[in-house]
């Protein structure tokens, strides 16, 4: 309920608006371009919102964007992983695949950390097969994982700005 009583906590508009940009562009760039902690930086953002805004409901809000993130991040490592590991993906193929991210950001700006991390892959996977048709296919395996798991993160994010604009509009 939106209540405009005198005693009221100071105009929140300022802080409003810095976590609205907290979340819906550095959080979900954060989730794209995976640099930034994403779905942290959301989280953050509305810890920020409630101990600004105070009470109860601002409260609850946070605990329930608390919970959506815990939640989203059990799914993130749950869902890709069981199924890169069902297809034959194992951790040492994915360490190499993030190492070619870390070296293709610096050689590629901008766009090296995706090539960078399927060049990683690839190399590892066809290190272990010595097949080009086998090492693509765990390759692509990998990616599916990778963006399955971006997916729910950026599914998480939406959830914690529909939690936030809710509090925003009970309190």
């Amino acid at each position: 309920m939106l209540t405009l009583a005198a005693d009221a906590a100071p105009d929140p508009t300022g802080i409003t608006l810095v976590v609205g940009i907290a979340i819906f562009v550095v959080g979900v760039i954060g989730i794209v371009v995976p640099v930034l902690p994403g779905l942290l930086l959301c989280v953050t953002a509305v810890l920020l919102w409630a101990g600004q805004t105070g009470g109860t409901i601002a409260w609850t809000t946070f605990g329930v964007v608390l919970a959506l993130y815990a939640l989203g991040v059990s799914l993130q490592l749950l869902i890709p992983g069981r199924r890169m590991r069902r297809e034959g993906v194992g951790g040492l193929t994915l360490a190499l695949g993030v190492v070619g991210a870390i070296i293709g950001f610096f050689v590629i700006p901008g766009l090296g950390l995706p090539i960078g991390f399927v060049l990683g892959v690839f190399a590892a996977e066809y290190l272990r097969f010595r097949e080009l048709g086998r090492a693509w296919e765990a390759t692509k395996s990998a990616l599916r994982g990778v963006l399955h798991s971006m997916g729910i993160e950026l599914a998480t994010a939406f959830l914690i700005a529909l939690t936030w604009t809710a509090g925003i509009l009970l309190h």
